[in-house]
């Protein structure tokens, strides 16, 4: 066969897989507002508006997807993600003049927030001795900071957050975002670090109700989410600046891995990362070369080296674009 037929036959393919999936999966909640809130966010953060005050518009997504086993879920299965990378990489795309749609997982890692102690949110606080309550000590300079640097992106608009929690309503948004960041060309990165489920019980074919356990052993048929990274680079932002990640638990197979999603995908980078070494090292994949990058000290982040060198190859994907976009 012909590549180039087989292509198009596999593009067919995906697009009827795509709006099949979004066709079957249950409204997302609140879509006309998230519709509003994006594209007003992205207009405020362009050249279009004559007032940006970004130099780009970065999607970061983050923390893991669920798939829900019933309609009225009890049950489902997750995806391990904690989020901590893309609340990070959120707090230094930022610092760095991007604008910043922050789509996240319900109860994962936050910018500015992820310094806070993980012990109860009460915690923090303390009686004084004439009974007022006021932050802890021990806690004081890190709230202060996280509270200040949060509202100053917020305040700023440089940031807008949009939760999700299941594979149905990260792809909605993710839909949603897509297209209204296409208006700006290469100015529009894409860095995808959110765990996205690879397979999902279609809408159609849940139980309405809770599974019950006296019906016996679970038998259960999953469906392959489409290629989404696909749509979005044929269909949804095509000249946006697309980073992908690639996560293996056995290192002899992560570069190959990582390398066929470059291609397949048509990614401009794919970050891979192993398991055991995630939080200390990854490697920047491109079509021309890969770059190590390790923390640079203990306690430090290894994403703040991932986004400087993420921010210098964006800016050459814009030159290379051209200046007339």
């Amino acid at each position: 066969m012909d590549t180039a037929v087989g292509f198009e036959v596999s593009q067919g393919e995906l697009f009827h897989d795509v709006k099949s999936f979004f066709e079957s999966a249950p409204p997302l909640k609140g879509s006309d507002s998230i519709t509003q809130k994006v594209n007003e966010f992205v207009y405020q953060n362009s050249q279009l508006s004559g007032n940006a005050k970004s130099i780009g518009v970065v999607c970061v997504t983050s923390g893991g997807t669920t798939v829900p086993l019933e309609q009225r879920c009890v049950r489902y299965i997750d995806n391990f993600s904690s989020g901590h990378r893309g609340a990070a990489s959120t707090e230094y795309f930022i610092n760095c003049g991007y604008a910043v749609i922050f789509v996240y997982r319900r109860g994962s890692y936050q910018p500015y927030s992820r310094y806070i102690p993980e012990d109860s949110f009460i915690d923090l606080f303390e009686v004084s001795n004439n009974s007022e309550i006021q932050v802890c000590n021990s806690h004081a300079s890190v709230v202060k900071k996280a509270i200040k640097e949060y509202h100053s992106a917020v305040d700023g608009r440089l940031l807008l957050k949009l939760p999700f929690t299941t594979i149905f309503e990260y792809l909605q948004i993710l839909q949603v975002v897509a297209p209204s960041m296409s208006c700006l060309g290469p100015c529009g990165m894409f860095y995808l670090a959110a765990a996205v489920s690879d397979f999902y019980v279609p809408w159609e074919s849940m139980a309405k109700h809770k599974i019950q356990s006296a019906a016996g052993p679970l038998d259960m048929r999953l469906t392959q989410v489409p290629k989404m990274l696909r749509m979005l680079r044929l269909e949804w932002a095509p000249s946006a600046f697309c980073v992908s990640f690639k996560l293996e638990t056995d290192p002899g197979i992560l570069l190959q891995k990582a390398e066929a999603a470059l291609r397949k995908h048509q990614m401009n980078v794919v970050v891979a990362n192993e398991l055991a070494t995630y939080k200390r090292e990854v490697i920047l994949i491109t079509n021309d070369e890969n770059i190590r990058i390790r923390q640079q000290n203990e306690g430090g982040d290894v994403e703040e080296q991932l986004i400087k060198l993420l921010v210098k190859k964006h800016s050459n994907y814009i030159e290379c674009f051209g200046k007339d976009f």
